[in-house]
């Protein structure tokens, strides 16, 4: 059985404790491999490790070097490709033709674009007046903030640990990375490949793990740990906040979401369905960002919602590795049964079954998968809890509307306030409705269309502060002035 390992000081290591946990693929619910269970002897040995690099080798590093020491790793990325896929593959279920196109190409994007961003940073400076004359020079300088804890979620396991770690080492810090225990491997591969890039030891360590009582809560205690970055629930964003007080740590959160998507009747309803059945199926619902929460102006709603089910009804749920399939498994059985439970609470709150609301029938080894089909509902008030709570899988409620201020309405009643999808061929109306949403980010006639330079994040209890461009580089160093008297 392969094993995985931590990733400390540049090399791998077996765990402190000697304790180890089982790594299934969700497609078919075998054991694919055995993890490290990192400790807290583990985190400080990497706390440790990533101290010594940042006060000598990398600290030390011209910036031109140690970015071009990111742009080695982003090739090491695409020069392996397929390994990489294939991992995310086995430990995510998702299909080949969603890993290929968005997970690896984009967590190799990551590192080339922050290198390039940091290579066209400058800073601020102000001359200013003096009462006695002869004036000042105001400046700014950045400085890395130390020792970063990186803890990423299972759902774009490549993605968004790159999306994180490759600011943090772009702006001179180090990081140890805590990556879901659903989705190890891509993250042990990644060690592999800032190893072969001639990083210096200590500037990248992974250490695998739990949250509560493992690696996970022994990082955000760690008092050598400057900041903590995290994407996943927001119950446990909550946890890592109070972990973090005692030492008044920088924070940056990307929480859940509830997100809505408002499709007005001016819109072109085939695109409108199109994108929302992206928005509300990608990666099995397994995205922060999707569409679970569906308002369609009165006028169009019965076509709307017959063309939405249509389109899950046709999506081909099945084997990650055949090209053919649209959409995998959820990432756990235990994940499974969660989603499961919503599906008969919306029956229980007396919601309309459009389509889905079961485990699809697939035979072989799919059949042990954690298989959901695709799901559709109606006929809730906003105020069910299916409208509330986050599934986090593969479905949505449509609910109808009658007018723009009722639907902003409905959209922004809503405890999170991740994004929002708004459907119109109004450039009046899309202006307008965009900047009443009680988001972080707004998409118009389309969905998770990423620009990387923007800022990203949520409001409520959607997140804590906003990363992207210079966004990263704001959270991921200290900004310094000094003042010169002339």
């Amino acid at each position: 059985m392969k094993k995985i390992l931590n990733f400390i000081d540049g090399a791998f290591v077996e765990p402190a404790r000697g304790a180890y946990f089982p790594n299934t693929n969700p497609a078919t619910g075998t054991i694919i491999s055995q993890v490290a269970e990192g400790s807290a002897e583990d985190i400080d040995r990497a706390v440790e490790a990533a101290r010594r690099a940042f006060k000598g080798p990398w600290g030390a590093m011209p910036l031109s070097e140690r970015l071009d020491a990111l742009d080695r790793v982003a090739s090491g990325i695409m020069a392996r490709f397929d390994d990489f896929l294939k991992a995310e593959m086995l430990d995510t279920g998702k299909p080949a033709s969603f890993a290929s196109r968005i997970d690896i190409p984009r967590g190799a994007a990551n590192f080339k674009f922050f290198a390039n961003l940091m290579r066209t940073q400058h800073t601020a400076a102000f001359e200013t007046e003096t009462p006695g004359g002869g004036g000042a020079l105001n400046y700014t300088i950045r400085r890395p903030l130390g020792v970063v804890g990186v803890i990423s979620p299972w759902n774009l396991p490549l993605l968004l640990l790159t999306w994180k770690v490759a600011p943090a080492l772009a702006a001179g810090n180090c990081v140890v990375a805590k990556p879901s225990e659903e989705t190890p491997s891509t993250a042990a591969l990644l060690g592999e490949v800032f190893r072969d890039a001639g990083v210096p030891p200590g500037v990248f360590n992974v250490v695998h793990g739990f949250g509560p009582g493992s690696a996970g809560e022994a990082l955000t205690r760690h008092p050598d740990v400057d900041a903590i970055t995290f994407t996943g629930e927001s119950r446990t964003g909550s946890a890592i906040m109070e972990a973090c007080a005692p030492h008044v740590r920088d924070i940056s959160f990307e929480l859940g979401g509830k997100n809505a998507a408002i499709v007005f009747a001016d819109a072109d309803l085939q695109e409108a369905i199109d994108g929302t059945a992206r928005s509300s199926f990608s990666n099995t619902g397994q995205v922060c960002l999707c569409s679970e929460r569906v308002y369609v102006e009165r006028p169009i709603f019965d076509a709307f919602v017959e063309g939405l089910a249509a389109r899950a009804r046709g999506l081909k749920v099945g084997d990650p590795f055949d090209e053919a399939t649209q959409m995998g498994p959820l990432i756990s059985h235990a994940h499974r049964e969660k989603v499961l439970s919503y599906f008969e609470l919306a029956k229980t709150e007396g919601a309309t079954v459009v389509a889905g609301g079961g485990v699809p029938e697939l035979g072989g080894a799919l059949s042990k998968g954690a298989f959901v089909e695709p799901t559709v509902w109606t006929g809730l008030s906003q105020n069910a809890r299916i409208l509330r709570e986050e599934v986090f899988g593969p479905v949505c409620h449509v609910m109808p509307f009658d007018t723009e201020e009722e639907a902003i309405a409905l959209a922004n009643d809503s405890d999170y306030g991740l994004c929002a999808a708004i459907w119109t061929n109004d450039v009046r109306r899309a202006h307008r409705v965009s900047a009443r949403m009680d988001v972080g980010l707004v998409w118009v006639n389309t969905w998770f269309l990423r620009d990387l330079r923007t800022p990203f994040g949520g409001v409520k209890l959607s997140g804590i502060g906003r990363e992207g461009g210079t966004h990263s580089l704001d959270f991921y160093t200290e900004t310094k002035n000094i003042c010169i008297k002339l």
